[in-house]
């Protein structure tokens, strides 16, 4: 075995468990997803392998020292070489060819003379031979720390990888890379991410949550046929006991009913018996009452029990479908009309090579596209007007439009979950009306306070959509930028469902795949610098 998950317990300090008890084996040279909701512990299980944190209990085994992509890398004062683990090699190295012979100096190059030019060669196979390993990370976009990373791995060759939402912030071509990578390895491999397209590609899937880590065997489309079935039958077993209750009650009620007609005709019946008799009838009457409502309370208070562990385990985000009211606009009106466009973020250096010329209509769907680097979310700042461009001019239509990142900077503000929700209010419902959509959203009344700063990804999406339905003004065009960067494979679900449902103009730009294709656009437009 690569890894060995011995009865695994995690909390963060002063909270309930994050987990408890998982027991996991990954075998040499095996390919394993982790999937779940957020706030499930992927991230955090991912840490705990690499040592980075220390489990409450249980003990955690590796063969050997894993090699960890993270998924936030942040601000960093740490130059590219050391992000690389080599920087000691490279200085070691330069020492000797400027004539140290320090025994230190040897020891810690290793006989890897060549580690220049394996990182220079590694950073070149991940699109980045533009940039020196003493560039400050900070210098780099999310995506370039990402391919630093990665370059990582041809100059370590490690035999265990693990793997936290490594193509969050990769280009299409980078991405291809890594998924050759990844077909091509011989690595043990752990990886975490909700881009289908990465999880069918490897051997196992396992799925964590407040349960506990199930295995599954098979890739991520195994898992949710395999998912689908156990609905089902948690389903029909739900289905099953809520009739139980149901038919228990009503036993309880006809049982209740016939005593009570019983009790009746006792009353007759003791008016002709003895005063010693008629007590004895009554007591007797009373206890068999007593006894049988007893009885049957704890007949449906087992059935309710069960229903209600049953319930636990069926995933609330399942039942949430979202759909937007058709837009009134008729198809084939230009909502959006560029003409000779270009942008310079210095003088005299433009974005693109050649103006660009777009014309966006009413039900139009378009796939915006291109790697990193490429001008997709300028571009998109320019036909909404939040830049102005440094040549050709931009019409524009009267519609309403709705821009959601990758951050969901909408959502991402300093007031309460309510609060947030009240400011678009704009038919004036009653509060208990706004707090009822908030109940549907599934934020219940005990997360009104909670600050929207604090939310996932899938949280925020949920409340923004929860927003826009409370506002009830349904927009013409819907522009994402890299929705499903930060989401888990639950909300990726309800958004693909709502915009696949969605009748009106699109305009998106994303590197996953599955989701382009699920959504359905009928237009594609490319972009590549100058």
């Amino acid at each position: 075995m690569s890894i060995i998950i011995s009865d695994l317990s995690y909390r963060y300090p002063n909270q309930d468990f994050l987990f408890e008890h998982l027991n996991l084996s990954v075998t040499k040279q095996s390919q394993t997803a982790i999937v779940g909701n957020n706030g499930s512990g992927k991230s955090t299980l991912l840490k705990l392998l690499t040592g980075e944190l220390q489990p409450v209990g249980g003990s955690i085994a590796t063969a050997s020292r894993p090699y960890y992509i993270p998924q936030h890398t942040g601000s960093t004062d740490k130059s590219v070489a050391e992000m690389l683990e080599v920087k000691d090699k490279l200085t070691a190295l330069n020492a000797i060819i400027n004539g140290s012979i320090s025994q230190s100096d040897y020891d810690t190059l290793a006989d890897d003379w060549t580690i220049e030019a394996k990182c220079m060669e590694a950073l070149a196979h991940w699109r980045l031979s533009h940039i020196a390993l003493d560039t400050p990370a900070d210098r780099l976009s999310g995506g370039e720390k990402t391919k630093v990373f990665l370059s990582g791995l041809l100059i370590h060759r490690p035999e265990i990888l693990l793997l936290d939402e490594p193509t969050n912030h990769l280009d299409g071509t980078s991405r291809q890379l890594l998924y050759r990578y990844i077909r091509q390895s011989t690595a043990t491999i752990v990886v975490v991410s909700h881009d289908i397209t990465l999880l069918n590609q490897l051997q196992t899937t396992c799925e964590l949550s407040k349960h506990g880590i199930h295995s599954y065997g098979g890739n991520f489309s195994f898992y949710q046929t395999q998912k689908e079935i156990e609905d089902k039958a948690l389903n029909d077993t739900i289905h099953a006991e809520e009739k139980a209750v149901r038919m228990a009650r009503i036993k309880a009620q006809e049982v209740k009913e016939r005593q009570e007609k019983r009790l009746v005709k006792g009353e007759k019946k003791k008016m002709e018996v003895l005063r010693a008799l008629r007590k004895k009838l009554t007591n007797s009457s009373e206890n068999t009452a007593a006894g049988l409502k007893e009885k049957h309370e704890a007949i449906i208070g087992s059935h309710q029990t069960k229903l209600s562990g049953l319930k636990q385990q069926q995933g609330a985000l399942n039942d949430l479908k979202i759909n937007f009211d058709h837009t009134s606009i008729h198809p084939g009106k230009l909502l959006i009309e560029a003409l000779q466009i270009n942008f310079a973020y210095q003088p005299e250096l433009p974005l693109w090579e050649k103006p660009l010329d777009f014309n966006l209509y009413s039900h139009d769907r378009i796939c915006l596209s291109g790697d990193n680097g490429t001008g997709k979310t300028t571009f998109i700042k320019l036909l909404t007007g939040l830049l102005h461009p440094a040549c050709g001019t931009i019409r524009r239509a009267d519609f309403r439009w709705i821009y959601l990142d990758q951050n969901y900077s909408q959502v991402d503000v300093a007031c309460s979950i309510e609060e947030l929700a009240e400011t678009y209010n704009r038919q004036h419902l009653e509060t208990h009306e706004v707090r009822l959509r908030l109940n549907r959203f599934l934020f219940p009344s005990g997360t009104w306070d909670k600050p929207c700063k604090t939310l996932s990804g899938g949280e925020k999406m949920r409340l923004y959509l929860c927003c826009l339905m409370i506002s009830n003004q349904t927009p013409d065009l819907i522009i994402l930028d890299e929705p499903t960067n930060n989401l888990d494979i639950a909300s990726l679900r309800i958004l693909t469902q709502t915009i696949s449902n969605y009748k009106g103009s699109l305009l998106v730009v994303s590197h996953d795949e599955y989701f382009i294709s699920e959504i359905g656009t009928n237009k594609k437009m490319e972009l590549g610098c100058s």
